[in-house]
């Protein structure tokens, strides 16, 4: 009888100190989840962002729809290329940077620089403007020696609208057919009717059929276009 009393007394005591360690244990683990009172929970760590590359970045950022780059121009020829109001150009005299700087050519033709003063650019070549330039620094500078080059046509332009893949202004820079400013647009979208593509020009309409100057049929369609034109692919 003492024995079996015993062995009771032996199982409750294992119990209560089982439920004794639950208690503490659970007791650890919630005073580890919860903060002391007047302490602010700390939050999460955050890892800084990393800065994108030059090349990430012009990857993410994409041209508008509808907006369109101006195409880069051909290289003008200083010799024959004429100027005209609103063309971008650089002045550079050797060993003179006060002095070298770029302009855009003004509605009146003209542009103005240190100690020459007015000068008249539009309806001459870079070569003639750069003549002009060191003519007139003579009378301040031993032999100056000036380059004047074209930075961006903006006087002589041709549009292209309608069904291609680049509508838009175009810099008229070389002699232009009417072939290669619809290669330059990226050619024709899935609906365009290349049979009736016109040409807009002060109140003309020139009419023009890719299929027929493809096929090398009245070339004389083919023409070259004029500052201003218009080339409407329906």
């Amino acid at each position: 009888m003492r024995a079996a009393v015993t062995r009771v007394s032996l199982l409750i005591l294992m119990l209560c100190t089982v439920v004794a360690v639950a208690q503490v244990a659970f007791a650890q683990q919630t005073q580890r989840r919860t903060p002391a009172t007047g302490e602010k929970e700390q939050p999460n760590e955050i890892a800084p962002a990393t800065a994108p590359t030059t090349a990430e970045a012009a990857e993410k950022v994409k041209t508008p729809v509808g907006v369109q780059p101006m195409p880069t121009s051909a290289p003008v020829d200083p010799k024959t290329f004429v100027l005209g109001p609103e063309d971008i150009i650089a002045i550079r005299v050797w060993r003179e940077p006060e002095l070298s700087f770029a302009a855009q050519i003004r509605p009146d033709g003209k542009i103005t620089m240190q100690l020459v003063g007015d000068l008249d650019a539009a309806g001459k070549t870079p070569e003639q403007l750069k003549d002009a330039i060191v003519e007139k620094l003579s009378d301040y500078l031993n032999k100056p020696e000036v380059t004047v080059s074209v930075q961006s046509v903006q006087s002589r332009r041709y549009y292209i609208t309608g069904e291609v893949f680049r509508s838009g202004a175009f810099p008229l820079v070389v002699p232009t057919t009417v072939l290669e400013a619809l290669t330059n647009a990226g050619g024709f979208r899935e609906y365009a009717n290349t049979k009736k593509i016109t040409i807009l020009r002060k109140g003309q309409i020139i009419k023009f059929n890719y299929n027929e100057v493809v096929k090398g049929k009245r070339l004389e369609q083919n023409i070259l276009l004029e500052n201003g034109d218009y080339v409407v692919v329906p």
